[in-house]
């Protein structure tokens, strides 16, 4: 089936599970993308970047992420750009969902095997219609780029050209709908803090992107809210709520500061505040100097980033739906309900227990990186690295000074913790675990203390 079926597992020859060939499929991206940008070709000075710094960037790209220990803009050829430009349209659609389409284009069969595979890359709960999943993805992916780019071109040419502009607007397409991050301007998106076409532009293609693919054709095959999956409506209800949310506390709190928002107009301090809470879910570009914002605000942010964007997107985090399964566990377990329902649907303990691992996992391996930067990165304030931890965990791409101050190892630490968030929590668990068969052995039970 070609080259990228083989990356992505659909041969199966050593039995290797779905997550631990989607592991296996990431790397060898990445790899390849890191010694494509590691040639001297791909630097705007005709001299190699260096293998770490082309590694950190590659796997930067194919993660989604948006953190750079170099400027895209200036520090990279073309050539360089168009490499990172492929390696985020990768790595946001899913490798798998390539070889799919070549597959099909070279006429050959899907099979159930290469269904499991498929339905572990796109987050699928059935192995259903998995085919016109990803051929759905496909149109989505290039419909919204194409529409977001055209939009972009169109404010851009007046000051870049047609040309530059073209190409601009359709990197920040590509970027911001794969919630990657990746700009081409050295100071991301600082100059249209108050424009309303380069906003919502953005915005919309971040937002989208991150509510993930099978919210945008349940929404588009029902529509109709009583018709919507429940996790259709959990997304759209907790993705409104912390947009909302940010965008009133960022607000409220950066009104007081005058560092940030003292220079803006009325109607730039509310586009600069819808901003900075809206690109918390994953997408990484900003439009204000994020190290000049208070605490409290950065603090809020890592909590955003944390939980990030939705199941089966583009963006990281624990995602949306995690967290509402566990407000609402958390609610039932206060009310006192033995049954955990919402919207008159009933979540299953082994959900409520998978959403709670992820947590934990997820927090333990921030706060653990967090740790080994503050070892490899002393002089630097804890919250900033905190900051990096959850941007680097979530896919974000934001930083408050930490990226480009990397030491070797601190480079290093960060790449891993990319790649962790890229592929999940679970899904490395899954990977790292050997399979174990449930005990019929049954045991007495037993009153534990909580709280």
């Amino acid at each position: 089936m070609g080259a990228i079926m083989d990356i992505a597992g659909l041969r199966n020859k050593r039995g290797l599970n779905p997550h631990q060939w989607t592991i296996i499929g990431f790397a060898a991206i990445i790899a390849a993308g890191a010694l494509l940008l590691a040639l001297p070709v791909s630097s705007a000075d005709g001299e190699s970047v260096g293998l770490l710094d082309a590694l950190f960037t590659a796997t930067s790209a194919v993660c989604v992420t948006g953190l750079t220990v170099i400027d895209t803009g200036t520090s990279f050829s073309l050539f360089g750009q168009y490499v990172i430009m492929l390696l985020i349209q990768i790595g946001g659609m899913g490798f798998m969902a390539y070889g799919v389409i070549i597959a099909l284009l070279l006429g050959k069969r899907i099979g159930l095997k290469h269904r499991v595979f498929i339905q572990e890359s796109t987050k699928s709960t059935s192995i259903k219609g998995l085919v016109k999943l990803v051929k759905a993805i496909v149109l989505i992916t290039f419909s919204f780029e194409a529409a977001g780019a055209a939009l972009l071109w169109l404010r851009w040419m007046p000051e870049l050209g047609a040309g530059q502009a073209a190409y601009y607007a359709v990197f920040h397409a590509v970027s911001a709908f794969n919630n990657a991050g990746f700009g081409l301007w050295p100071d991301s998106l600082v100059g249209y803090a108050g424009d309303p076409i380069v906003n919502l532009a953005i915005t919309s293609l971040f937002i989208m992107g991150g509510i993930g693919f099978i919210v945008i054709v349940d929404v588009y095959r029902k529509r109709s809210w009583s018709r919507f999956s429940l996790h259709t409506k959990i997304v759209l209800l907790i993705t409104a709520m912390l947009s909302g949310g940010g965008f009133l506390v960022i607000l409220g709190l950066e009104l007081l500061n005058p560092a940030v928002f003292g220079a803006l107009s009325w109607p730039e301090k509310l586009w600069a505040a819808y901003f900075q809470s809206v690109t918390t879910r994953t997408a990484g570009f900003n439009t204000v100097d994020l190290t000049g914002m208070l605490a409290a605000s950065q603090f809020l942010m890592i909590f955003l980033m944390f939980i990030g964007a939705s199941s089966g997107s583009t963006g990281g985090g624990i995602k949306t739906n995690t967290f509402m399964v566990l407000l609402v566990a958390m609610y039932s377990s206060i009310r006192g309900r033995r049954q955990i329902h919402v919207f008159n649907r009933r979540i299953s303990t082994e959900i409520v227990l998978s959403a709670l691992s992820v947590i934990i996992i997820s927090l333990g391996l921030v706060l653990t990186v967090s740790f080994l930067l503050s070892i490899t990165e002393a002089g630097q304030p804890f919250l900033s690295l905190l900051f990096e931890a959850t941007s680097a965990f979530a896919t974000v791409g934001m930083t408050i000074g930490v990226t480009p101050e990397l030491s070797p190892i601190g480079k290093i630490i960060i790449i891993c913790t990319m790649f962790a968030g890229r592929l999940g929590p679970l899904t490395l668990a899954y990977a790292l675990a050997s399979r174990q068969r449930d005990s019929k052995i049954g045991y007495p039970e037993e009153k534990v203390l909580i709280g």
